[in-house]
Parts: structure tokens; C-alpha cells; sequence
């Protein structure tokens, strides 16, 4: 260590090279009496001489809003997001999937949720400015077998999807060979793979993306009622791991999880709808909840019956992706279909649940508000 690049006193650097310490390791393992000792200064000198070192060794220093705003490559870097191939989705996320943190796609069966995980399996492998990272993805399934046949059609059709992106560019970039795909059917096989194998590609720089289709799976045969504590000391074990990973090497980690019934009311509070006459929330709870900095919800949109005559103006594959929860967005949503190229959103987008859906509440509760007139009427001549 060149001591005279640090800004010491020269006399705290005779000293230093007197005392024959050689690195900043050696001065900070030694105790501020032992550096007294051994250099034979005062006890401010040895302060001053640990700050500075101290200022030297660290890296990540912190940064004033103005100096964000000044270094625009340091703000566009922590901006940085995952895209999902398609300019709406990516509109509704302020750039797409966030790279550090875990984000959950919660919906029931057929909702679109391995659709958007296979697309952000490409997505990844695209250069930085089309909002990839150029490199591969981990997907562990932990229930059924992986869609192998979706993804060669996925990827077959790039170039209908990604119209933004030049062709050459497409043909360049060999999808299949970038996607590591694991199977992982209990709890130690899935601990194995995420600090292991996982762990490995990371480290190597072979990946930057991870989608576990799904979370729940794991936890669905086995822990009973009575292993509730169990099943939590699980998830945050899991959720610290996942973390740990995803932090160190700024990877996305995409958890796809399910949904059950919300029997509660504040369950319903929560709750995204699917169907016109259920509700579901995402599984394994307010534990699983508090490891995410996301939560997204797809769900498959209920259709009123069109009028004998009318002409149907939605298409029958229609879903929807809402913001449940996220640090940097409000809650909203979007449209989607899944076509044979992949998940395009439509650019219709609102507040509030689609006015289809609001005809369907608006109906119910004039029938209601009927009924109750009826009801009314009748007690008022008994």
C-alpha cells in the first residue's frame, strides 16, 4: 500500500512505515491501542489515521439526491429495470421488473402467469438498451414439467414480438442455449438448487434472471395446520436466501405463486378479483408477503352475457395484470392477451376495474336496489 496517496499527516506515514504495516487490512485488525503502541502516536493521530482508511476501504459511499441528479450514469443504473418484451407491461412497471428484490406474479390457473415467465426468459438475453441484460435465466419448476414446446414458440416468433429490436440482432442471440432449466419437487432439493447450482451460474456470470413457477408448490403437502411456525422459519429462510442472491449479483428473482380462496374480510380487502362471483388472495400468507418489494396479480377477465343481437367487442383470452403492492408504483393495471408470439398488453389503460367489470357491479346493484323496493312494499302491506 502506497501510503502517501492517503491524505495522512507525514508524520503518521513515517510511522506507518516504521511500524512496517504494509496494508489497510493490518491497521484496521489491530486495536487503536495496539496502533499506539506499535507507531508510538497520540491517540487523535490513530482516529484520524483509522477514518481515513476507513473512507479509503469503503466503496459504496452515500450519495446526496443531488448527486444522483448530477451523475446521470449512477441514476440510470439504479433505474435500470427487466424488461417484459412489450411496451405497455413495461409502461405499467416504469420500465419493467425491478433488478434487485423479489417480485411475485400471483393468479389462479390459466391467468398468463408461465407466459410472462418464459417471456422474461428471452427478454433477459436482449442487449441493455432494449431493456435486456444480456444474459441467461434459471427456471425451476417445482410441479409440473417445463413448457419447452411454448418456449420453442416463443422464440420462433421473436421477431413478430420484438418489432422494436433489428432482426440481425434476433438472429444473433441464441435463445435456447441461455435458459437453465431445474426441477426441484420438495424443500431440500430447492434448498440445494438455490445455494448451489444457482449459486454457481451467478458467480459465473452465465445468468441474471431467476423464475421459480411456483413458490407454493413447495409448501402445499408439507406442513399441516399445526406446522404453521415450521412453514414460516421456511419462507423467511428462503426469502433471506433468495435475497441474499439477488442483492449481490443485481438479478431479478420472479416467484410465481398461487391463489386461494379469501375467506376473511380483510383477505376480500386485499384481494384481486377473477371471477364475477369469487375472490382470491395469493398464497402462503402475510410471511411470504413481507419478503417481496412486489406483487403483481394476473387474472382472466369476467365477461358480461352479450344482448341476443350484440356483438361481442372483447376478445375471449382477455386478462388483466395489477400492481397490487410496490415501493415505486401505485396501485393499477392493464390488459393483456396471450397470442402465439407471446403477452402483448393493450393500450387501453385505467384506474379502476375495466367498464365491463363496472357494468357487471352497476347491474348487480340495481337488482338489488329492485328487489329490496319489492321487499319493501310487500312489508308495508302486511
Amino acid at each position: 500500500m502506497d501510503w502517501d496517496q492517503l491524505d495522512l499527516n507525514p508524520k503518521v506515514i513515517a510511522a506507518l512505515k516504521k511500524a512496517d504495516i504494509k496494508s489497510i487490512k493490518e491497521v484496521l485488525n489491530l486495536s487503536g491501542a495496539d496502533l499506539q503502541r506499535l507507531m508510538k502516536l497520540s491517540s487523535a493521530d490513530v482516529e484520524c489515521l483509522l477514518k481515513t482508511v476507513s473512507r479509503a476501504l469503503r466503496k459504496n459511499c452515500m450519495l446526496t439526491a443531488l448527486q444522483l441528479y448530477q451523475d446521470k450514469d449512477c441514476f440510470s443504473s439504479q433505474c435500470q429495470k427487466l424488461s417484459l418484451g412489450c411496451s405497455v407491461l413495461d409502461d405499467l412497471l416504469k420500465g419493467g421488473i425491478p433488478l434487485v428484490g423479489i417480485t411475485e406474479l400471483a393468479g389462479e390457473s390459466s391467468a398468463g402467469k408461465t407466459q410472462i415467465g418464459l417471456q422474461l426468459c428471452l427478454c433477459v438475453q436482449y442487449p441493455y438498451r432494449y431493456g435486456g441484460l444480456e444474459s441467461g435465466a434459471v427456471y425451476i419448476c417445482t410441479e409440473d414439467a417445463f413448457p419447452s414446446k411454448r418456449l420453442q414458440q416463443l422464440i420462433a416468433q421473436q421477431h413478430k414480438l420484438r418489432a422494436d429490436v433489428p432482426p440481425e440482432i434476433i438472429q444473433k442471440i441464441r435463445f435456447g442455449n441461455s435458459i437453465f432449466v431445474e426441477h426441484a419437487a420438495d424443500l431440500d432439493t430447492f434448498h440445494n438448487c438455490i445455494t448451489k447450482r444457482l449459486s454457481l451460474l451467478l458467480t459465473r456470470g452465465m445468468v441474471r434472471l431467476v423464475v421459480i413457477d411456483s413458490i407454493a408448490a413447495l409448501f402445499r403437502c408439507e406442513f399441516g395446520a399445526s406446522d404453521s411456525v415450521l412453514k414460516a422459519r421456511y419462507l423467511q429462510t428462503f426469502g433471506a436466501q433468495l435475497h441474499g442472491l439477488s442483492t449481490r449479483f443485481r438479478t431479478p428473482i420472479m416467484c410465481i405463486n398461487q391463489v386461494t380462496d379469501a375467506v376473511s374480510e380483510s383477505e376480500a380487502a386485499q384481494c384481486s378479483y377473477s371471477t364475477a362471483d369469487s375472490r382470491v388472495s395469493p398464497a402462503l400468507g402475510i410471511t411470504w408477503a413481507n419478503q417481496l418489494l412486489m406483487r403483481l396479480m394476473v387474472s382472466r377477465v369476467p365477461q358480461p352475457e352479450p344482448s341476443p343481437g350484440a356483438v361481442s367487442h372483447h376478445p375471449a383470452s382477455m386478462r388483466t395484470l395489477r400492481v397490487v403492492f410496490a415501493p415505486h408504483l401505485p396501485p393499477s393495471f392493464c390488459c393483456f392477451t396471450v397470442k402465439l408470439e407471446g403477452v402483448k398488453g393493450m393500450k387501453v389503460r385505467q384506474t379502476g376495474p375495466p367498464n365491463w367489470i363496472s357494468s357487471i357491479a352497476v347491474t348487480n346493484s340495481n337488482e338489488t336496489q329492485s328487489k329490496m323496493v319489492h321487499l319493501k312494499a310487500s312489508l308495508g302491506k302486511l
